[in-house]
């Protein structure tokens, strides 16, 4: 995905007119609570909670790639959402996209969708 497609993708989960990302709507498009988004970026719910920041986006970034990378790839967001939470990954022993970002792994989810993408299949 180009720069350009994912700030496309990524300002879907905007919080105007601030130039950061919004918990709530990312909580949101997972079906999660802010507690539960703030364990998955790893950090404390307050971080979250306070609005915006460069903490809270530089935790929330991986998540909104993944899922724009997965919307770009699986049709759109609310099939990103249920992917990210419910697919097992290939090669992790049934571990989830959402796993793998809990565990501190956003990266090897965004080489895997990014192998897929290039047609390299697991």
């Amino acid at each position: 995905m180009g720069v350009a497609a994912f700030e496309l993708a990524a300002t879907k989960f905007g919080d105007e007119p601030l130039p950061f990302l919004s918990a709530r709507r990312i909580a949101d498009s997972l079906g999660v609570n802010l507690s539960e988004l703030a364990e998955l970026a790893g950090v404390a719910r307050n971080t979250l909670a306070a609005g915006t920041g460069r903490k809270a986006d530089a935790a929330l970034s991986p998540i909104v790639r993944i899922l724009a990378m997965a919307g770009e790839m699986a049709g759109g967001e609310q099939r990103a959402a249920i992917w990210f939470k419910h697919q097992p990954i290939p090669g992790w022993a049934g571990k989830t996209a959402y796993d793998l970002v809990r565990e501190g792994k956003a990266d090897k989810v965004l080489a895997y969708l990014e192998a897929v993408r290039s047609g390299v299949y697991a």
